[in-house]
């Protein structure tokens, strides 16, 4: 299956997820009157409305290239995870502001019957299932979107184990643990979207990449046997992935078509880095004196 297909796959199949998860929390809310399961009805809800966001994202960004868009559509990737953050956002506040609310009132009636625990086991095993399905795609595709997306169902496994917890302790004879439970699951929810939020910044600001890949485009650069060193190695962060220009030190006396070689080869093993989009080669012969020192660069002669 294409990388397209594959992503678009997982949007559909998250947003289902989230629309069964809906209906039966809604269902539990009601016949229960818990509010932590109210709450985790409200998680839910935003879950779908991001569902949404990230399926049209993900088949934005996987459109081929045009002319308009030399380079593809993925840098509208980290902004479909901004928009998830901040239904996350607004998910959570609405979640507190509720737990809040119903402690300082004192307005707390227990939950009542089977229906409460029974969905939110049920949202724990779907959740960790979605989790890592989109992590695996996710790290697979090198999407931020589909990332994004798992670090929020992780947290929901969490937030649906401390909703549980607070239900069952709600119906043992404390009340006031379900909407504590409530405001535990509003905490979970807002550190998910500054999770989402933090992660995708770099890609936003055109960061650098980790030094362990700047290290390999190093290292990859000087592959060649021809190229003795490499300078002014910028690495960046392009949506989700890295574009690179560099400089490789050759000796001048190669040909034309010999120095293109070199600066193909050099690109070429670059580029199959899984996280490099684009690789820029520039190639400097001794003998014009351009040969520079990078505090972070090995040459082939000081190894």
């Amino acid at each position: 299956m294409s990388e397209r297909r594959t992503l678009r796959r997982v949007g559909i199949v998250v947003l289902a997820a989230n629309a069964m998860l809906v209906a039966a929390k809604a269902a539990a809310w009601y016949l229960s009157g818990s509010l932590a399961v109210g709450s985790e009805a409200i998680n839910s809800l935003a879950d779908v409305g991001y569902s949404f966001v990230v399926l049209g994202g993900l088949y934005l960004t996987t459109q081929p290239p045009d002319l308009e868009h030399p380079h593809g559509h993925e840098r509208i990737e980290p902004f479909v995870s901004l928009l998830v953050a901040v239904s996350i956002f607004a998910a959570g506040g609405a979640i507190f502001y509720g737990a809040v609310e119903a402690v300082l009132t004192g307005e707390i009636a227990p939950p009542t019957g089977p229906a409460a625990i029974t969905v939110l086991a049920l949202a724990i095993g779907v959740k960790l299932w979605l989790y890592r399905y989109c992590l695996r795609v996710g790290r697979r595709t090198n999407s931020p979107a589909v990332t994004a997306t798992a670090v929020d169902n992780r947290n929901d496994v969490l937030a649906a184990g401390a909703a549980l917890v607070g239900v069952a302790g709600a119906q043992l004879g404390y009340p006031v643990l379900d909407p504590i439970a409530a405001g535990v699951v509003a905490v979970f929810v807002v550190y998910t979207g500054i999770d989402v939020v933090r992660d995708n910044l770099s890609y936003l600001v055109g960061a650098a990449p980790p030094e362990e890949l700047r290290e390999e485009i190093v290292e990859r650069a000087l592959g060649p046997p021809e190229v003795e060193g490499v300078h002014d190695v910028i690495a960046h962060y392009v949506g989700p992935e890295v574009d690179v220009s560099l400089h490789v030190e050759v000796e001048g006396d190669h040909t034309l078509v010999e120095a293109h070689e070199i600066e193909t080869a050099v690109m070429e093993s670059i580029q199959g880095i899984d996280e490099v989009d684009d690789a820029f080669v520039h190639v400097d012969p001794k003998e014009l004196g351009e040969w520079k020192e990078d505090a972070r660069v090995v040459a082939r002669d000081e190894e």
